[in-house]
């Protein structure tokens, strides 16, 4: 069965090597069809319950999750009952029911609405997707690891965002793979939704009692437990900014390749411009551009007149 999902390019920064000097590359996850790196785990989820022969699934999401599933389930033929929060916005619930999802909004936060999709798929006796904590997920977004390996050499360091921690995870699984041992990992939230950089001090696992941020994507009060096994054996650097560099991470992006991606990204985006002084020149960085597509161009305006320096 063929890939519904992209083998996205990697770009080279040159608006960040001609600031700070710094060889940074980009693996354009942004470019996929969903506009997300998600596709690449609900490309594998949905395929392992295709050769079943599963026709319907139930699922739970805030976003580019939900958006993810409902591209491919449309491609393949699965029709989707996805079950998310009210703080999912208007911009974000008409994309997925443009593909025509069974949407159903249920629960004031994203754990509310997976406990109510548990129980819905449970009623019908319907297979559950989860969003990001599944072997089969990070398994498809490993992928992008592999990808990177056929054309680049080992960096020193990839950044990485990290909300449920499926796409941390995927990144993990794809550097043992490809025998990475040495490239350290930087893990960038927005202090609203650092649940793993929390986690990661305490050395165990932290549920957030609030989700207070505009990268809404990073939204999980707490993280897969795995992605904090994998990080506590291997070389990781935490990293939690706040929503007005994340932002204007975006906005640096966009002002280099036109591409329009959530703060949730920006995060991840932010690190080199934030942390320029620290980065050797020597040093090869690759960002995962996780993309997004949770925010469009009048929230994009939105921020900008609020974050404007």
């Amino acid at each position: 069965m063929k890939n519904y999902y992209l083998n996205t390019p990697i770009f080279k920064s040159n608006l960040l090597k001609k600031q700070y000097g710094l060889n940074v590359s980009y693996k354009m996850e942004c470019f996929q069809p969903s506009g997300s790196f998600k596709i690449r785990g609900m490309d594998a989820f949905l395929k392992q319950l295709s050769y079943q022969g599963v026709t319907r699934v139930v699922a739970s999401s805030g976003g580019n999750a939900g958006f993810s599933l409902a591209y491919i389930g449309k491609q393949m033929g699965i029709s989707v009952k996805l079950i998310v929060p009210k703080t999912t916005c208007k911009y974000m619930i008409d994309k997925i029911e443009l593909l025509e999802v069974d949407l159903e909004i249920h629960g004031e936060n994203w754990n509310e609405a997976n406990d109510y999709a548990i129980q819905i798929s449970k009623e019908l006796d319907l297979p559950y997707v989860p969003p990001f904590d599944h072997q089969l997920l990070w398994k498809g977004i490993s992928s992008i690891i592999d990808e990177c390996a056929l054309s680049i050499k080992e960096p020193d360091r990839i950044i990485v965002s990290v909300g449920g921690g499926s796409l941390l995870c995927g990144v993990f699984e794809g550097l043992i793979r490809n025998n990475w041992r040495e490239t350290k990992i930087v893990t960038a939230e927005t202090k609203g939704a650092a649940s793993f950089a929390k986690s990661y001090q305490a050395g165990k696992l932290i549920t957030l009692d609030e989700i207070n941020t505009i990268a809404t994507s990073l939204g999980a009060k707490k993280v897969t437990a795995k992605a904090l096994e994998y990080a506590l054996k291997y070389k990781v650097e935490t990293y939690v900014t706040d929503d007005k560099s994340a932002f204007n991470a975006c906005r640096y992006f966009f002002n280099e390749y036109h591409t329009l991606v959530e703060p949730a990204c920006g995060a991840a985006l932010s690190y080199v411009i934030n942390k320029h002084e620290e980065i050797d020149s020597k040093e090869n960085v690759l960002v995962i551009v996780c993309g997004g597509v949770n925010m469009g161009i009048e929230k994009f305006l939105e921020y900008s007149e609020t974050y404007n320096n």
